[in-house]
């Protein structure tokens, strides 16, 4: 089984962001980035399931700017086979992102992709299931647990993996047949770290370049961004003497009665 893991640059999630002083944006030159947390969920993922017998090949891909391939050799030395760039400038909508991937799925047939469920940065959660549309393949999202039964199969005789997921209700379990798509909650596993030899090894392991006219895909966005604001400083607490005091600030101060 071949495993593909789309994964995504953002700022690190330790790093206090800032805004641009015109407004256009998120301030990023200068600024330290990773690979989104549950991006490295998936991949951790995608690893698990070759190490216990079930994958064959972990593929990693990113779309974006020539820096995203420092998170795609992290991912190699995470334990990725190999590693799909697929290069632009150009600012990637979750549609866009999900098109690419399925041009990029028909094209080499992997019978299992993972995402995370969201990146940090615009929290928009949609490309999983975007791309399961596109696909039209079954989906299974906020994964907290992920199992392929050696001879698991559906009624139709087609392998098949069991998701169970978090929902308002408690815990719910798929049987997804393959191909399938799935993206990963925080509970799903722990992250490894890369080795300083898995690192050095990640150098020399394969990282394909290609464009999206190379797979017939145009970016093209339906959003526009009209500014960018940080949010207002919160202001000092205030203690009161007495609970006459606390409604009078209540009602005269905060006008919240």
């Amino acid at each position: 089984m071949k495993v593909y893991v789309a994964i995504k640059r953002v700022i690190d999630p330790y790093v206090k962001v800032r805004v641009k002083s015109d407004g256009s944006g998120v301030e990023t030159a200068n600024v330290k980035m990773s690979m989104n947390p549950f991006c490295e969920i998936a991949v951790e993922e995608a690893i698990r399931l070759r190490e216990a017998g079930y994958a064959d090949e972990v593929v990693v891909v990113s779309a974006g700017e020539v820096s995203c391939q420092e998170q795609l050799r992290t991912a190699l030395a995470l334990g990725a086979d190999r590693a799909i760039h697929i290069k632009t400038d150009a600012v990637i909508e979750p549609l866009s992102v999900a098109k690419l991937l399925a041009a990029l799925v028909k094209q080499d047939q992997p019978e299992l992709v993972i995402l995370g469920k969201q990146s940090i940065d615009t929290d928009n959660n949609q490309v999983a299931q975007m791309l399961a549309a596109l696909l039209g393949y079954p989906q299974g999202t906020f994964a907290s647990s992920v199992t392929i039964e050696s001879d698991g199969v559906t009624a139709g005789g087609q392998r098949a993996i069991s998701v169970t997921r978090e929902v308002d209700g408690g815990l719910e379990t798929l049987c997804l047949a393959l191909p399938a798509i799935l993206s990963t909650d925080l509970r799903l596993n722990d992250p490894r770290y890369a080795t300083l030899p898995n690192i050095m090894k990640a150098k020399k392991k394969t990282l394909d370049v290609i464009t999206p006219e190379a797979l017939g895909v145009t970016i093209k966005n339906h959003q526009e961004v009209i500014e960018i604001m940080a949010p207002m400083q919160r202001a000092g607490g205030v203690k009161v003497a007495s609970v006459t005091e606390l409604v009078d600030k209540l009602k005269n101060s905060a006008k919240v009665i």
